[in-house]
């Protein structure tokens, strides 16, 4: 079962991390528990997450003030990745990541897995974007080159969670770099790596995230990846930060 973990995002205990394992259910409350959130809001006993199939599940505890997942009031729900999770005024994500060799092998630029993700994009895009029908050259080759924001292009990512919440950065280029201090969006995480991840944009349904051998790795909608594509609304994931895209119409 890939590992997961619970990033708090909002409340008291925001930017903790909470590790969940296989076969042991994840106890939340204010008085028992495995997470214990100082809240008058959280029962003594909230709420648990545990382990079913290869999913993860939450089931309320019979609450006072009850548990939502996606905004949505529940008693027990199967949590996709990047489910956002509230517990009186606390709020948290679930991230899963990829197992270790799948990550291993998303990354690498000439991988397989990577190759069949943006591949289908060559045959439309290359011309266009290199000037010449040089098919010899790889995925990694086209992405690397210094893209300009298709016209009509006018995207932003928002901070949403983290240190640098509410701040705004709108794509001027075609490759947006996120990273600790510096990039196109430059944070001020300390467990962002200097350069962290990149944003490629060949159009508005062509844009790719890529993690570039970051320590704590990037998340896609609470999965980490290597290379994915990403669609309007889909959350990144990178230290304790989380953004959001927004294309606009």
């Amino acid at each position: 079962m890939p590992s997961a973990f619970l990033k708090v995002i909002g409340g008291a205990r925001q930017g903790l991390n909470v590790p969940l394992r296989a076969g042991e259910p994840l106890i939340i409350g204010r008085k028992r528990g495995d997470l214990l959130l100082d809240d008058a809001l959280v029962s003594s006993t909230h709420a648990q997450i545990l382990p079913r199939d290869d999913s993860w599940v939450i089931q309320d505890l019979g609450s006072t003030n009850g548990t939502l997942v996606d905004g949505r009031l529940v008693r027990e729900a199967i949590l996709r990745p990047g489910a956002e999770i509230s517990i009186g005024n606390t709020r948290m994500v679930l991230f899963i990541d990829l197992a270790d060799s799948q990550v291993e092998l998303a990354s690498k630029p000439g991988s397989s897995s990577a190759q069949l993700e943006i591949a289908w994009l060559l045959d439309e895009e290359l011309v266009e974007l290199q000037g010449s029908p040089d098919r010899t050259r790889t995925p990694a080759d086209v992405i690397d080159q210094d893209l300009r924001l298709p016209p009509g292009m006018n995207a932003v990512v928002e901070v949403v969670a983290g240190q640098d919440a509410g701040k705004v950065y709108r794509f001027t280029r075609g490759n947006v770099t996120i990273g600790r201090r510096m990039g196109e969006v430059p944070l001020s995480d300390l467990e962002v790596s200097r350069r962290h991840s990149v944003l490629e944009v060949f159009g508005r349904e062509m844009i790719f995230l890529r993690d570039l051998g970051s320590t704590n790795g990037t998340y896609h909608n609470g999965r980490r990846i290597g290379v994915s594509r990403l669609r309007n609304g889909d959350t990144i994931g990178v230290g304790r930060t989380v953004l959001k895209l927004q294309i606009a119409v």
